[in-house]
């Protein structure tokens, strides 16, 4: 089975499984903050048996994305698991070896104005590759904190820092939608609508952020219809649209661009 047929697995039906798996990964103590919330952060050591898997199975890449800046481990048409049969990779549906196009947005952005990170504390949530929490520390960011449910996904972002000679940002492997609002400056996510139900958290949780600590969100996303049709849409200002680049419209079925939203939801709305 090629590895097109995997993503549209990927795209369509495992993305229910992954939902369900943000939603029952509860968020834990309020204290879980950053430092004392990443599995891993610099100068701790990786599974030498997971690093020499990524290593032989993903391709590093810098090329066919908005942000040539930046270099990761993504699965491409040159790696064997783009024939091979999706059961064959032996850990959790890799949706990190994709640089999905709300994420390229975002780093995109992120980059080309760095006032928008700069001296500033970052959530990345979702970050799967970790691109966005890369062109955060790229950017000037004071702090940055990747988050993901999938603990290859830490493994990832640790090795893509390495590819761009950053240290390793902290990185948390839970669930913290639905967790107590965090003391973050700006929450940054990508490509996370792709469920009613989790959208649904993701809306109430973000609001409370915002609502509590006045947190700045962005969302990236290039106009799914999940997304577009939630009613978060309706309180979202664009901020920018980015083309993409040919390579990233032949992976996302046509897709032509991609949006960084801003998230300003009207305070006539109920309470969280």
């Amino acid at each position: 089975m090629a590895f097109r047929s995997w993503k549209h697995l990927l795209l369509l039906g495992r993305q229910d499984t992954f939902a369900k798996a943000w939603r029952s990964r509860r968020g834990g103590a309020p204290s879980l903050r950053w430092k004392r919330c990443s599995h891993w952060s610099a100068g701790k050591s990786l599974d030498p048996e997971v690093r020499a898997f990524l290593e032989e199975n993903t391709e590093v890449t810098s090329s066919g994305h908005l942000t040539p800046e930046i270099r990761l481990r993504l699965l491409t048409p040159r790696c064997r698991f783009w024939k091979e049969k999706p059961d064959l990779w032996p850990y959790g549906d890799p949706f990190w070896a994709i640089y999905w196009p709300g994420g390229q947005a975002l780093s995109r952005y992120i980059l080309d104005n760095p006032g928008v990170v700069k001296g500033r504390s970052v959530l990345d949530l979702g970050s799967g590759c970790g691109a966005t929490a890369i062109a955060a520390v790229m950017s000037g960011a004071s702090q940055v904190l990747a988050n993901d449910i999938d603990p290859i996904a830490g493994i990832a972002m640790i090795m893509n820092c390495e590819l761009n000679h950053l240290n390793p940002f902290p990185i948390t492997i839970k669930n913290i939608i639905n967790s107590e609002a965090g003391n973050w400056d700006l929450i940054v996510l990508g490509d996370m609508f792709y469920d009613e139900q989790l959208a649904d958290g993701l809306h109430h949780w973000l609001r409370k952020c915002i609502r509590i600590q006045q947190t700045e969100v962005l969302i990236g996303d290039p106009g799914r219809h999940q997304f577009l049709s939630h009613r978060i849409h309706s309180q979202l200002h664009k901020v920018i649209e980015y083309s993409l680049p040919e390579y990233t419209r032949q992976e996302n079925n046509g897709l032509t661009s991609s949006i960084v939203w801003s998230y300003q939801p009207s305070d006539s709305l109920e309470s969280c």
